[in-house]
């Protein structure tokens, strides 16, 4: 009587697993499907950045306003929560769901700071009188780090989320979304990197 009921229940077990694998499967090929989309919103205005930069003369005096400190403590403050977002999908893996939500936590509290720092930067360059007006390097500057701010934004709102599910234990059952928030959030850090050079060192 017993082995019947042991068989379906493993049967039961396996169509649950597949199921779950099934799911995090769509959800990686959904997440590359996005990000896809969003490498020709982000090269065409970077091609058409560096085409006008290279065809038109003012820019490097214009970029030396920016400020190189921000945005030199701002990479740092993105590739270190690559870094713990990293560490959050390791946890995960382990099976250690309050570690993932301490390293949630924290690339939270680095992409909050990121954000806090471009708020700072974008108050003196206003305060400067340095508008999206002022020119076309200008207009390039706030178009690009505005659209990249606003990615950072939806990151750290997905990644508070998770954050969440982690802390009150409900994130068992989808852990794999830590890895697909990470494609995200690796995707952010990846367009900064071009931003930074580009923008601050060019």
């Amino acid at each position: 009587m017993h082995e019947p009921f042991q068989f379906g229940r493993k049967t039961l077990t396996t169509n649950t697993m597949a199921l779950g694998n099934s799911h995090e499967a769509y959800g990686k090929v959904g997440t590359w499907w996005f990000l896809s989309s969003e490498i020709p919103t982000f090269g065409a205005i970077l091609v058409a950045y560096i085409v006008m930069r290279l065809g038109s003369t003012g820019w490097s005096e214009a970029s030396h306003h920016l400020n190189f400190n921000i945005a030199l403590v701002n990479t740092f403050i993105l590739l270190t929560s690559s870094m713990t977002l990293v560490m959050a999908h390791a946890a995960a893996q382990d099976r250690d769901f309050k570690r993932a939500a301490n390293f949630l936590g924290m690339t939270v509290v680095l992409g909050l700071g990121f954000l806090g720092m471009k708020a700072i930067e974008y108050a003196g360059e206003i305060s400067q009188g340095f508008l999206p007006s002022s020119g076309m390097f200008w207009s390039f500057y706030y178009a690009m780090t505005g659209l990249h701010g606003l990615h950072v934004v939806a990151g750290v709102f997905i990644n508070l989320v998770l954050w969440i599910q982690a802390a009150k234990g409900t994130l068992a059952r989808h852990s794999h979304r830590i890895e697909l928030a990470g494609l995200y959030w690796h995707f952010v850090d990846i367009v900064w990197i071009f931003l930074f050079p580009l923008l601050y060192l060019a």
